[in-house]
């Protein structure tokens, strides 16, 4: 029991500070929902806290570049017509 809590908490800290890293809005959340996810697989592949953790930090990087992608994108579409997010999504 007292495994699964530490896992628990070591997966929350690493998608929090992962997560702070982040710039834009879609950036922030491919990291987040990354590490859960990989968090979330490495345990289920490994079973053990280094799965876990690695899991995390693989899914972290791969969400975080997956939305820094999205959020390019959103910039480049959206430049020329009034903003980055003109009609939704945060003001910076």
């Amino acid at each position: 029991m007292k495994t699964r809590l530490w896992i628990t908490a070591g997966a929350a800290t690493a998608v929090m500070a992962l997560a702070g890293c982040a710039a834009g809005p879609n950036e922030q959340w491919g990291t987040a929902g990354g590490a859960v996810g990989g968090a979330v697989l490495g345990n289920a592949i490994g079973g053990n806290t280094a799965s876990t953790v690695g899991g995390a930090a693989i899914g972290g990087v791969i969400g975080n570049q997956v939305g820094r992608r999205a959020d390019e994108r959103n910039y480049d579409r959206n430049y020329y017509r009034g903003g980055y997010y003109p009609r939704n999504g945060p003001t910076y």
